[in-house]
């Protein structure tokens, strides 16, 4: 490091973890209370980061989903029937209490995913409550929205959310849920049930009645119940493409309604005029943030041949400025990788790249000695034969291709059986309307990337799923 670089070093910026008191012990909360396992079976939740053991969480089986759905469906008769005026009053109710205790939940949601703390805080959670804000008003206005004079709810929901974006892929779920007038029953991930915990506190705090919302943390088998059961009425997943097949086959020949929001590959094309640093950044954000632990993240980036080698300079040395380490650093860019089989799962199919002949490069960074780190890493001289630019990685690794033609990028982004997102980078207007035209993908950013909105649907096709969660479009899911 030269004398420059040391003079303007960052100083640590911890935030401080006084905020969140993290109890020994949670139990399951279903009905209004927090109860123990039927069977007393517990799992414990570990920080990322330091694999410091944060607390012991009772672990949910077939009799306590029967139990939360039981109290689903009881209190869905009387939820259903408020005027939907009031019941946007409790979800208001919930979005400012979830503002009011932000930063608390921003420091929870890090120490449990391992995610940086300026993510928690800035994108996490005003989303969070910015979706409950959106529901709440949508809640008397549902004979407005398109689906008919008198749209009417399903009735217990079934909603199994992923590791990536805890807090928010539950407000994604519940939020048009309640507003609609089902009653829920949702299963957070067994790396990070904690937040999903402290909102069943907050659905305390707000008064919701007892069983509208039940939280069931757990393990695969809670969840495969919770999906097969008969009082079930409708199925909301988030995850794996994998898991979202054994879903399907699940529901099917059953009347459930069925939402998926499943793996991508997603194509970052930049052409020969897209402002440079500018799009480094894009990126950098596209595939970096939250890790690359994203189900959206634009993984394969595709760069026009003449201004490859100028772009791949630009970026590598926006790599180079990465800091990497302690999450609750405020300075802190890229966090831990959630747990260790997530890691071994990115380890291994970046091996694949090395083996299958692709050029590797790694930023330079210093890993810590303890927690699951990977550095960002890209990968050059990358073919659409490569593991790396068919599979989903879900890490802080970009496959790199090149183009000559705009038909070129749209045939190679295309060619997967992906189909979430892209994105275009050219100053073309033009240009980019005609390509995101014919990009196969739910969403497709316009110079920017990784931009979410509670206005904005968002879904895919092909393998990564049906169905739009956001917006108005994510009301659907949840109206007979």
């Amino acid at each position: 490091m030269t004398a420059e670089h040391k003079l303007f070093a960052y100083a640590p910026a911890p935030e401080s973890r006084s905020v969140v008191d993290i109890a020994p012990s949670y139990g399951l909360f279903v009905n209004g209370e927090f109860a123990e396992a039927a069977d007393g079976k517990v799992f414990k939740s570990v920080a990322p980061a330091t694999e410091e053991v944060l607390s012991e969480v009772a672990r949910a089986g077939e009799a306590d989903v029967e139990r939360a759905v039981a109290a689903a469906r009881r209190a869905f008769t009387s939820w259903s029937a408020l005027p939907g005026a009031e019941r946007g009053k409790y979800l208001f109710r919930i979005a400012r209490i979830i503002q009011e205790r932000s930063r608390e939940l921003a420091v929870l949601e890090t120490l449990d995913n391992g995610k940086p703390i300026r993510e928690t805080r800035d994108a996490d959670l005003p989303l969070v409550a910015a979706h409950f804000f959106y529901y709440a008003g949508w809640a008397d206005k549902l004979g407005h929205a398109g689906f008919g004079p008198e749209p009417k709810p399903l009735g217990v929901a079934g909603q199994v959310i992923p590791w990536n974006f805890p807090l928010l892929m539950l407000a994604w779920k519940i939020a048009p849920a309640l507003a609609c007038g089902n009653t829920v029953v949702l299963k957070p991930a067994e790396t990070t049930p904690l937040s999903a915990l402290f909102f069943a506190d907050i659905c305390r705090q707000a008064g919701l009645p007892r069983g509208v919302v039940n939280i069931l943390p757990g393990y695969g088998d809670a969840g495969a119940a919770l999906v097969a059961h008969p009082d079930v009425d409708k199925v909301a997943f988030t995850g794996s493409t994998a898991v979202g097949k054994e879903i399907a086959r699940s529901v099917a020949g059953t009347d459930k309604r069925l939402t998926l929001e499943l793996g991508g590959k997603g194509a970052n094309i930049v052409f020969d005029d897209a402002p440079v640093d500018q799009a480094v950044e894009g990126i950098v954000g596209g595939i970096f943030f939250n890790q690359g632990q994203v189900c959206c993240a634009g993984s394969r980036l595709l760069v026009q041949e003449s201004v490859a080698d100028e772009l791949l300079e630009s970026l590598k040395r926006r790599l180079s400025t990465l800091r990497l380490g302690d999450p609750l650093d405020k300075n802190t860019d890229i966090g831990a990788i959630n747990s260790p089989e997530q890691l071994a799962r990115i380890t291994e199919l970046a091996d694949a790249g090395d083996a299958e002949g692709a050029q590797r490069w790694t930023a330079p960074c210093e890993l810590p000695g303890s927690g699951y780190w990977f550095a960002p890493t890209l990968f050059t001289g990358v073919t659409q034969a490569h593991r790396i630019a068919r599979e989903e990685i879900f890490g802080p690794v970009l496959s790199v291709l090149t183009f000559r033609t705009p038909a070129e990028a749209v045939a190679k982004a295309n060619n997967t059986p992906y189909g979430l997102s892209a994105g275009v980078w050219t100053e073309k207007g033009s240009r980019i309307l005609a390509v995101a035209d014919r990009l196969r993908a739910g969403v497709v950013w316009a110079n920017t990337f990784n931009k979410f909105d509670p206005t904005s649907p968002f879904g895919g096709y092909k393998e990564s799923g049906f169905g739009r969660e956001g917006g108005r479009h994510g009301l659907e899911a949840y109206l007979r």
